[in-house]
């Protein structure tokens, strides 16, 4: 397996390097199928007297998803071990999911002739909510706002490409980012739909079923 370090702010010493290179062995048994490793370390320093610190950042791809996990400590050696551990975790706990899968088929079941989903939490997004995006009732705080603008509530803005996948891929994937939640288009339905971790191997999916948009009113 391919690996390259990148620092961002810190130099990449010869015992860091070595020390990678001794990890990378364990992710490897986990994860015999991936092909490159990629680290990036970034140091960063604060005026507010706290202390510096380092983050390390995995990503590691290969056949299938890319599988990424990040730490963060004061020391980048720590933050280092850390970072492998959470990604050793997301590898096993996809292995051991995928194995459970086979062994007792269960969750998410489509049915065809009426179209509904099975065994799975489902709840559509409410006409209230649909108007408040549609609106921009939600308010929102853009990046570079002034001070005297601030507002304590501030919703961070991400756009990514959309994937129509199942809902059992959608699963997959967010197991293997380490996130609580994934973002995708159902490709059964076409609907934005969103899966989300529940208790133990729970999941659960929120979907926005399609809906005219609300009239906008024209001033007389």
């Amino acid at each position: 397996m391919d690996t390259n370090i990148v620092g961002v702010g810190v130099g990449i010493t010869d015992r860091f390097r070595s020390v990678v290179e001794e990890k990378v062995s364990r992710i490897e048994h986990l994860a015999p199928r991936a092909q490159a490793l990629e680290v990036k370390v970034t140091h960063r320093s604060y005026r507010n007297g706290r202390l510096e610190d380092d983050t390390v950042e995995l990503t590691l791809d290969g056949k299938g998803p890319v599988v990424r996990a990040e730490a963060t400590d004061t020391d980048k050696f720590a933050a280092l071990d850390l970072a492998v551990d959470k990604i050793s975790e997301q590898v096993r706990r996809a292995k051991d999911k995928r194995i459970d899968a086979r062994n007792h088929p269960r969750g998410a079941k489509f049915e065809k002739g009426t179209g509904e989903l099975a065994g799975i939490d489902v709840e559509p997004a409410s006409v209230e909510v649909l108007r408040a995006v549609a609106t921009g009732s939600v308010p929102v705080q853009e990046a570079g706002t002034n001070e005297e603008d601030y507002s304590p509530v501030v919703i961070r803005q991400k756009e990514f490409g959309a994937e129509w996948m199942t809902v059992e891929d959608a699963v997959d994937r967010m197991e293997l980012v380490g996130h609580d939640f994934f973002l995708f288009i159902d490709a059964r339905t076409d609907h934005p739909s969103v899966v989300y971790r529940r208790k133990g191997w729970d999941y659960g999916v929120i979907a926005l079923a399609t809906q005219a948009a609300p009239a906008v009113g024209v001033a007389s």
